[in-house]
This record gives structure tokens, C-alpha cells and sequence, in this order.
């Protein structure tokens, strides 16, 4: 069950319990966050949104977590059993679980929320397909029974996106999976205060006082999650330098993601911490829809490959400091045992502008309109969006720029509906980096149809490779299908890989406690 060690985290650090809050001023006691964007939907199952499920790891917990090496340890769970050559997986709550209305979290209530999962996620599907029941014979007992071994099964119950297996009481995860959720119920260590919730302004968690951590030292979503503050607020500031000055006045106390051009004044700020939390960092890319408009057309996707130069793409937004991003890189991280270079000479940035609009004409496009969604309230995707939209108008397409917000997008992309009734062509987002070490829950990749992240690429060999390299055991084997399928996924143009950055974060140096991974996490974290 051990993953692969890429870019190994430091080792995470245990905080020091806080002074009982009655001896702390309001402020020591309130931790103000700037998220990344503005938290739109509350449902992360229903949206792959990173804002989404940075605010589901303070509400919601997991039946396991992963360390900072990224190795699944039980959470939820005291124990687990593997019987039946690897085929029947008992696993037993350990007590004191409690929701935040007050009822006791029950074995129904995870069978539910995973069952729920299983019908969106990517990972998710894969564990359906290889699950013959999912049991609960007592209330702390869940007993998956397998059709085949899966030794990936608690990784992928502790995955961390784009949609992680979060628990919820059994009467919100019977909604249909398809339909946003509107109550938010969690086991956490905090709790979604719902009276303080102003769409594109704040969100607000309060420590859930009857959380029981588990005894072992805190380590990314492994461990002991300890709230060391009674409330974290999180502030919605679309403009960056009114963040960041926010920052260096002190009026909030961490910025998940600043833009590269203030980092500078930040580092000189003598009370702001500038670092890199996440050792991974972010995976963009450009995704085109597969079943609506021109973009259905293989021949033109692979015209858009070709056009759009990952270098300039990931430079508009991240500079020419090369230690800070990859480009080009195909399917999966450099580093990894899955990186290859099968298909790469698809990428853009090798052919000249004659060849390009060349194959446009080949394709048989005929000037339809493409509509790019383009969101300027993230900066990043602002910036990619520009870059997109430009050089895919230098070779001849109708590009629709419409411009907009990032919440926007989350609701819209979900859409199926054809151009003219609200649908779109293309979006840029990011992933975070964790999940392209290898195909086991790679989104993107993915070529299941209806099933697939959005845009819902149907793409049967993809498929076949996938699940050849789930059950091989030789490291060889498993290489040479990583190279199948990323020739696969460049031949059908399923997505336009964008590279890779690494952001910074910046917080006020009177907060510690922070534990690195690809997760903004708030527990643990204590305000001095």
C-alpha cells in the first residue's frame, strides 16, 4: 500500500496545545484566511472545485488519511482487516466519532457517503466497479467485499482530490449525487457556521468542541487534528494587492496563494513568512469538451494541442524563474516512475504557424465559435486564459472569450447543454500536482464518457490501459502502460497539459503549526 516517495514532504510539525482560550484576546483566537477563490458550492462531492475541498478538510473527515509521504494511515477507522487473498477489507470506526448535529457517526452513514462518492469521482468509479457489496453488519463495521485484490483501496479512500471520500450522515449523502447538497453536516475538527455564510464575501468554521483526535503526531491528513483556534474565517478578496497589504497590516493572517508579482514586497514585510507549503504544486491544464461543438472534432483538438505552447502558458503567470515550474511535461509528474515521453511531440512550441493553421484547415473547421470560459478573479487562470485565447485566434479560430468569474465556471462547466443554450468548449483550471504521479486517480486522463471529469472524453483504449496497469505488479509492465496511455490520451487530445508550478503561501509569522502537503490545512495551526 506504500506510494511512491516524490518530492518527499518535510516532516510535519506537532503544535504545542494552545492556552486555554479564556486567557487569549478574540484575536489569538480567530484565524482569517484568503482562499485561492470564492467558495461557490459546499457540495465536494458535486464539484471537483480546490476551494471546495480545502474548506471539506475542515468540516468533513475520511476513513483514512494520508501522512506526508503520502502513505494511507486509518483515520476514522482503529483498525482494518485483509482477508481472502486481498478480496474482503473489514474496517472497524473507532469511537467517539460524532457529527455536528449531535448523532453518532454510524458504519451507514460512511457505506452512504461512499456510495455517493463512488457515483462521481474518478477513483471512485474504480473502486465501484471492483466492489461486489458494500456491507455494514453493525454499526462500527464496513466490510468491503471485492470482485478482484486492490491493495490501492485505502489510498483511494484517503485521497485528497479532486473529490475526496468525506463522510456525512446517511440522510444528506442518500441526495442524488448529481444534485448539490445544501445542508453541511461533518465529523471534523470544525464546524460550517451557516448563519455567517455571505456568498463572495466569507465563510466561517467554528471549532467543533466534541472532535476527539486520534493520539498519534499530526501528519498532512494522518494523525491528530487539533483546532488550536475557536473560529477561522475565511475572507473573499479578489484583488490581490488589497490581500496582500491585508496581510502586512495584519488585518488577515494568511493568503493561500499570492500572485508571484508580490511576493517581493511580501518577503520584505518584517511580520509575513513567504514559503511553499505544498511540495507538489499544481498541475494546469486546458480541457476541451468532447461533447458539445466544434470541439468534438479529434482532428481539431489536436490542432488545439499543437497551438498552445505550455512554456508561454505557465510563464504568463509564474515569470522565467525555471525553478518554479515544469513545461512541457506530458501525463504525469518528472521524477515519477509513470513519466515518459511517448507522444510529446504533439505539444505546442514545434510547429510554426503555416503547419498549424494547416491542420486547422485539415480538421474541416469552418469558423464555429469556440467558447472559452475565462475567469478573471484568479489571477492564474486570468493569465492562462489570455495566453489560450490568443494563440489559438493566431491560427485561425473563432474564439468566444467570455469572460467571467471562477464560480461561474465551477457551475457552468458541469453543463452538457450545446453552445447556444449555455454550454462551452474550453476552460483552463489546475489540479493539485499529487494527483498526476500516476494513473491510479489522475482525472484527466480518464476516457469513461458521461462518468469522465467534465468534459467527458469517451475513450475505450484509455480505459483498457488504465485497468491493465491497476492490476500489474511488475514496475516494467506498469511503465510501459503509463506510455500507452499518454500516447493514447495525445492521439484523442482528451487535454491540453499545461506543466507544472509552485506557489507560494504567505502568512503573518505569529502563525505556526502549518503542516506541508498539497492541502491548506487549519488544524494544528495556533495564532500566538
Amino acid at each position: 500500500m506504500e506510494r511512491r516517495h516524490f518530492l518527499a514532504a518535510g516532516a510535519a510539525s506537532a503544535a504545542a496545545l494552545a492556552c486555554p482560550a479564556i486567557a487569549q484576546p478574540a484575536s489569538a483566537r480567530t484565524l482569517v484566511f484568503v482562499p485561492q477563490a470564492n467558495l461557490t458550492s459546499l457540495d465536494p462531492i458535486w464539484t471537483t472545485a480546490t476551494v471546495t475541498r480545502n474548506y471539506g478538510f475542515l468540516v468533513f473527515e475520511t476513513l483514512y488519511g494520508l501522512d506526508e509521504r503520502l502513505t494511507p494511515r486509518p483515520q476514522m477507522i482503529s483498525q482494518d482487516k485483509v482477508e481472502e487473498d486481498g478480496k474482503r477489507w473489514t474496517m472497524v470506526l473507532r469511537e467517539g466519532l460524532t457529527f455536528h448535529d449531535g448523532s453518532k457517526v454510524l458504519a451507514r452513514d460512511c457505506a452512504a457517503s461512499l456510495r455517493r462518492w463512488m457515483k462521481r469521482d474518478a477513483l471512485g468509479q474504480t473502486v465501484a466497479e471492483r466492489t461486489e457489496a458494500l456491507e455494514t453488519p453493525d454499526d462500527r463495521t464496513l466490510v468491503f467485499r471485492l470482485k478482484k485484490p486492490f491493495a490501492a483501496l485505502p489510498f483511494a479512500l484517503a485521497k485528497t482530490q479532486p473529490s475526496p471520500p468525506f463522510i456525512m450522515p446517511e440522510r444528506i449523502a442518500n441526495i442524488d449525487a448529481f444534485t448539490q447538497i445544501t445542508e453541511v453536516v461533518g465529523s471534523g475538527p470544525f464546524r460550517f457556521v451557516k448563519d455567517e455564510y455571505a456568498d463572495g464575501n466569507r465563510a466561517v468554521f467554528a471549532r467543533f468542541e466534541a472532535y476527539q483526535p486520534r493520539n498519534e503526531a499530526p501528519s498532512f491528513t494522518a494523525g491528530a487534528k487539533r483546532a488550536l483556534v475557536d473560529r477561522v474565517e475565511w475572507r473573499i478578496i479578489p484583488d490581490q494587492a488589497t490581500a496582500a497589504n491585508a496581510l502586512m497590516t495584519g488585518e488577515v493572517d494568511w493568503l493561500e496563494i499570492p500572485i508571484v508579482d508580490l511576493l517581493p514586497q511580501l518577503q520584505r514585510s518584517p511580520n509575513v513568512l513567504v514559503s511553499r507549503l505544498d511540495p507538489y504544486g499544481l498541475y494546469p491544464v486546458l480541457r476541451p469538451n468532447h461533447l458539445q461543438g466544434p470541439t468534438t472534432n479529434q482532428a481539431l483538438r489536436q490542432a488545439i494541442l499543437a497551438a498552445i505552447n505550455p512554456v508561454e502558458v505557465v510563464q504568463s503567470f509564474m515569470g522565467d524563474d525555471a525553478s518554479t515550474y515544469n513545461a512541457p511535461i506530458g501525463c504525469f509528474l518528472p521524477g515519477t516512475a509513470s513519466a515518459n515521453e511517448a507522444g510529446m511531440d504533439r505539444l505546442g512550441g514545434r510547429k510554426n504557424q503555416a503547419e498549424l493553421r494547416a491542420m486547422v484547415k485539415a480538421s474541416g473547421y469552418d469558423g464555429e465559435k469556440i467558447v472559452l470560459m475565462h475567469p478573471t478573479d484568479q489571477p492564474f487562470y486570468d493569465a492562462m486564459s489570455q495566453v489560450v485565447a490568443s494563440q489559438l485566434k493566431a491560427i485561425g479560430l473563432n474564439i468566444d472569450d467570455q469572460t467571467t468569474d471562477w464560480g461561474t465556471v465551477v457551475q457552468r462547466r458541469a453543463k452538457k447543454d450545446p453552445l447556444d443554450k449555455g454550454g462551452w468548449s474550453l476552460f483552463c483550471t489546475s489540479f493539485p500536482a499529487v494527483d498526476y504521479l500516476d494513473p491510479l486517480s489522475a482525472p484527466a486522463i480518464r476516457g469513461n464518457g458521461g462518468a469522465a471529469w467534465f468534459g467527458w472524453p469517451t475513450d475505450a483504449k484509455i480505459e483498457q490501459l488504465r485497468d491493465a496497469w491497476l492490476d500489474a505488479t511488475d514496475p516494467a509492465e506498469r511503465k510501459s502502460l503509463c506510455a500507452q496511455i499518454q500516447a493514447e490520451v495525445f492521439a484523442n487530445a482528451n487535454y491540453i497539459p499545461l506543466g507544472q508550478y509552485f506557489q507560494s503561501a504567505a502568512w503573518r509569522r505569529n502563525l505556526t503549526g502549518h503542516l506541508k502537503g498539497p492541502v491548506p490545512l487549519f488544524w494544528n495551526v495556533q495564532k500566538g
